[in-house]
């Protein structure tokens, strides 16, 4: 599955409208991307093996969405077949009292992978160009001196987070955001979903209906972070999500895309190292 299409070009080029939640691309039907899926998750758990044991790279997939478009039923089938030694999930949710006490990219870096895994971060940094701008009051309590609270701090942001992107990737990381685009519309079913359904009904919160109220700001938020923070070196894949199975099939592809554009092989044994562990047959002779 060819997923360039959705990469979002940088230099200010980017309209979220130009982004059809409802496309499915190519795929047919759900069967059909469940087949596909099926294949990718086992390239996926291949290619992860190998960037473990090559231990050169980290792979950090940041995924961003309203809520219900997916994030965490992707994580759950895409990773379904990759060695959990290798990859570490994190789920940034409202900053903790410590957190508060540092600079908003300072739980981000706690959290990255290590070398020869991968990382998925459930919403992330950006979350302080999303949420914060679209709340003022969330940004008033982050105890800033008032000195640096600018009219231009969106545009600081932005420029912060693309340096630090870009000293990650110069120093062996490979980054992919997605923005699992979905339509207002078919939000509101999947939360009248979670109302009728026993068992999602648990995943329900008033907050939902609070922010579905701001989508629009939403909207403008995300368009103008994915402007501003898509780069060659950190790309945004703005991944249409009104079918929860092209959504995952996309992600996948995303992953198995920045993998292989590595240069992965398994670590090289020389020759004297190659005697020596052939010598050692002998001990495990019966």
């Amino acid at each position: 599955m060819k997923v360039e299409r959705y990469i979002a070009p940088p230099h200010g080029r980017f309209r979220l409208k130009d982004v059809d939640p409802d496309d499915h691309g190519s795929i047919p039907s759900k069967a059909a991307a469940e087949s596909l899926l099926a294949r990718s998750v086992e390239r996926l758990r291949t290619l992860q093996e190998v960037l473990y044991a090559q231990d050169r790279w980290g792979v950090l997939l940041i995924l961003q969405a309203m809520d219900t478009a997916g994030k965490d039923g992707a994580i759950e089938h895409v990773m379904s077949g990759v060695n959990p030694q290798g990859c570490r999930v994190v789920s940034f949710k409202r900053p903790s009292a410590e957190e508060l006490d540092h600079d908003y990219l300072w739980r981000a870096v706690r959290e990255l992978p290590a070398r020869g895994d991968i990382g998925i971060f459930n919403r992330s940094h950006y979350e302080e160009v999303l949420v914060v701008r679209v709340h003022p009051e969330v940004l008033a309590s982050e105890k800033l001196p008032p000195s640096q609270v600018t009219s231009n701090i969106w545009d600081q942001r932005f420029e912060d987070i693309n340096a630090f992107e870009k000293y990650l990737s110069r120093n062996g990381y490979v980054i992919r955001k997605v923005f699992l685009h979905i339509s207002k519309e078919e939000q509101r079913k999947r939360l009248l979903a979670r109302l009728d359904s026993p068992e999602k009904l648990w995943k329900f919160e008033e907050g939902d209906l609070a922010e579905r109220a701001l989508w629009k700001q939403y909207m403008t938020a995300y368009e103008e972070a994915i402007r501003a923070t898509s780069t060659k070196h950190a790309p945004w894949y703005v991944i249409p999500a009104d079918h929860k199975w092209f959504a995952r099939l996309a992600v996948a592809n995303v992953l198995i895309d920045a993998l292989e554009s590595l240069d992965l092989s398994y670590p090289a044994v020389d020759a004297k190292r190659r005697r020596f562990l052939t010598s050692l047959r002998d001990k495990l002779a019966p």
